[in-house]
Formats: C-alpha cells, structure tokens, sequence
C-alpha cells in the first residue's frame, strides 16, 4: 500500500514575535511568516504551488498568494476544528506533493486573539448543533467545556490538581528558556498555581493557554528536494487526521466513553502506518490549550495505559530528561497560543537541533493537534 512515509520534509520555519496585542494586521503577520519560512528553506515565493490553512484563518490563500509573489497555485485546503487542524495542513500538502498534485506548499496560521474578541461572546449568532447541547446550560466557552470532562477524569481516574500542575510547570520551565516566548524569565511555582484564580473549576488560571498575536508558517516539499534546501531535513514520517464514532466536541459525551477522545482514533492511524512506535520517540509537541489534554493525549498516542496519564507527569517525566520531554518551547501554555501551529515549528527545531530546550541527540517527535475534537498528528524524524 503507498504511504506517505519519509516521501516529503519540512524545509523552512518561520515565525513573527508574540504578544497579547501586535499593530499588524493578520495578513500582515501571515506574510512576515512565511516569507521567514522561505527564506529559511532558501526556497523562492514565486515557487510556491500549494496552500494549507485552517477554516478559522481569516487570511486566505488568493490574497496571501498575491502577496508574497506566488506563482501558478495547483492546490489549496483549509483544514477545520481550530486547533485540531494544526497537523492536518501539513499533512494535506505532504498528500498534495508525494502525490505530485504540486511542488512547493506553504502552512500557516495568523492569529490576533490576544487583541481580538471572543466567538463566544456574540450570542446573536445562531449556535452550531453540538453548542445548542451545552452553551444553554452554561458551557459557554472551551474552557467549561474541557473542565467538565477534566472533572470527570478525576472522579474516574484519581489525577489531582498536582498533575495538572506538573504539565504546566514542564511548559513554563520550557519558555523561561526560551526568548521569543511570552513566559519567557516568569517562573511559575506551585504556590502561584495552587492559589490563582478558577477560570472554569476545576482548571485555574494556569491551566489555561495564553492569548495570543502572532503568526507561524512552515515549507513543504519534496524529500529530494529538501535535502538540496539550507537545513537537514526534518522528514514527515507518518501523518494522522481523525475523529471517533459519535464524537460531539470538546464534551465527547455521546461517544461510548468520553475519556477516549480523537487521539485515541488519531494515534491508530499514526502508528499503523509508521516504522516507529511510542517508546521510539524523543521528544514530544503536544497539543495543550488546556493542561488535561496532555495525559488525555499521553494515554490516547500510546505512552502509559489508560487513567494512567496523571501518574505519567510525576517525578519530572515531562522536564528534560524525563521520560518524555515535551512542549520544549514552552506550548500553548507558555510560548504563545497560535492554534498549536508554533508545535510544529518547535518539532522542526528540535530535530535540527536547534531549540533553546534542546533534547540531546533527539530524532524523531511526536507533534499533535487539539484533543477534545477532530485532530490530527504528525511524527517527524530527521
């Protein structure tokens, strides 16, 4: 069966600063990033054919096309489910190139949340069918959403409020070493955690991803062609795009056991048609908008047993060294919240050993999208 395995890498990252309010417009930023993730790969506008983004991007591929100088475009898609997608547009261009649908395919996300309103905050809109079974008993907003689902994976399981902490500490530590993250020198101790404010009980402040301007963009190309490009290459080794039976949003309550969400449908189609498994990877990118998804994830992708992902974040396994190192430019949580897309360019740095956490003699990572809806991953190597 024809795969799209080690048959494409990622050539060029690129990415804008981040801050809670930038002046540029959303095209402006998409623009900057992906001119930088050019420019890394040594790859020409004019030679991009391809365009990969989300649904919620409010740039589109004509107009950024037209900016940045592109040539005839062959293919372009928009990947849904917000921060699910993240993985998935890579994926995309990875099919559209082995497949030889086009040459040279660009991924992005710009994002002015951190100066922009909230969608949950027009109540005059008409609510999409999962959200007419939860925001008029008073999940309005993401956060409730996964808090409920939090609160039931510690009645089930036993994870406290000290696993929770374990993941955001391991992010936090992770963008103090990193100068482009917005937490970068702001330590974060268990007191400031125990003791912040709820946002949606049980998860506090710090259990939270930022609110973020910025953009990112990552290069697409062929695996001959890569290895002609500025930078080893970071190959696509296998791909996922995924969601469960009977899946019902961030809730996941009509699916047979809500605890077993998308990562666990993503992780089967990731490792299937991969030479690697679980206990192969380095380092890993996983998606936290919320601290709960990371041992959601861990049990879902393979790396502890089930109700296991709590215990798994004990003794440092998430720090350098650990077990499984992850989110090594601080995430969601502490880098800057950009719909997960700053993962993927974190994954490429590390496997061009590059990071300001870097994971000694790291080869492949793991990257994942948004658990808690239709997701998507990646597994890199070099």
């Amino acid at each position: 069966m024809a795969t799209l395995k080690d048959a494409t890498a990622i050539a060029g990252i690129g990415q804008t600063a981040f801050a809670k309010h930038l002046h540029e417009s959303e095209k402006t930023l998409a623009c900057r990033a992906i001119l930088a993730a050019l420019d890394d790969a040594g790859v020409s506008p004019a030679e991009v054919d391809a365009f990969a983004s989300y649904t919620m991007e409010e740039t589109d591929e004509v107009e950024i096309a037209k900016a940045i100088g592109a040539g005839d475009v062959t293919f372009f898609s928009k990947v849904g489910y917000g921060g699910g997608g993240s993985c998935a547009t890579v994926a995309h261009l990875a099919a559209a190139i082995a497949t030889g649908q086009a040459n040279v395919g660009v991924a992005w996300r710009s994002r002015k949340r951190g100066s922009g309103a909230r969608p949950w905050k027009n109540t005059t809109a008409q609510l999409p069918t999962p959200g007419q079974w939860t925001r008029p008993f008073g999940l309005l907003r993401p956060a409730d959403e996964i808090g409920m689902l939090t609160r039931r994976y510690m009645h089930e399981y036993g994870a406290t409020r000290d696993h929770l902490f374990n993941v955001a500490l391991a992010c936090r530590n992770r963008a103090n070493q990193n100068p482009a993250a917005i937490m970068y020198e702001r330590p974060l101790t268990r007191e400031m955690y125990m003791t912040s404010r709820w946002i949606s009980e049980p998860l506090c402040l710090f259990d939270n991803c930022l609110e973020t301007d910025g953009a990112l963009a990552c290069v697409v190309v062929g695996a001959e062609r890569a290895r002609d490009c500025r930078h080893r290459p970071v190959y696509v080794h296998s791909v996922a795009q995924s969601l469960p039976a009977q899946h019902h949003g961030m809730v996941n309550y009509w699916n047979d056991d809500p605890l077993t969400g998308p990562a666990w449908a993503a992780a089967r189609q990731l490792w299937k048609n991969a030479d690697l498994g679980p206990h192969d990877v380095d380092v890993a990118q996983i998606y936290d908008a919320f601290t709960p998804l990371v041992p959601l994830s861990l049990e879902g992708y393979g790396f502890c047993g089930r109700g296991e992902g709590g215990p798994f974040t004990e003794g440092g396994a998430l720090e350098i060294g650990g077990r499984l190192p992850l989110n090594t430019g601080g995430g969601g949580l502490s880098e800057a919240y950009v719909h997960g897309f700053n993962l993927i360019n974190e994954g490429v740095k590390q496997l061009r050993g590059v990071s300001t956490a870097q994971v000694p003699d790291a080869s492949t990572c793991l990257v994942t999208a948004g658990e808690g809806v239709p997701t998507s991953a990646l597994l890199l190597r070099s």
